[in-house]
């Protein structure tokens, strides 16, 4: 799979709009670890690494913010996000960096994994060659 955007259910009611997820409705995997960052002072990038084999989903629960995908030859895909009922979806093996983000913003992140420095790729060149081996 590819990075792309999963739209999440979007129940609207006049009380307020519900958003949920059900994993095997929704997401391509079972969810071991959820994080979210929060407070990040205008003009900072978040990330700049790939994940050996953890995938992941990131949502916009408040505010916006974008993330960067570069491939492998460099070039760039950029995702905005700022709805939550629309989720990234990332596979493992993806480089990528967060910049952009509004005041206030919430970004929520569900992964494959548990924690694990190990699977963390932080050299852009080392990416590179991982997805080049067959």
């Amino acid at each position: 799979m590819q990075p792309q955007i999963i739209q999440l259910p979007k129940i609207i009611d006049e009380r307020g709009n519900l958003t949920f997820l059900q994993h095997s409705n929704q997401i391509p995997f079972s969810i071991s670890r959820i994080f979210w960052t929060y407070s990040v002072p205008g003009g900072e990038i978040r990330g700049g690494h790939a994940y050996k084999t953890q995938q992941e989903i990131i949502v916009a629960l408040s505010g916006s913010f974008d993330v960067i995908i570069t491939n492998t030859d460099g070039t760039k895909q950029k995702f905005s996000l700022n709805r939550s009922y629309y989720g990234l979806y990332l596979p493992a093996k993806t480089w990528r960096h967060t910049e952009n983000f509004s005041t206030n913003a919430l970004s929520l992140h569900l992964s494959s994994t548990a924690y694990s420095r190990e699977d963390y790729l932080y050299d852009f060149d080392s990416f590179v060659q991982l997805n080049n081996e067959k």
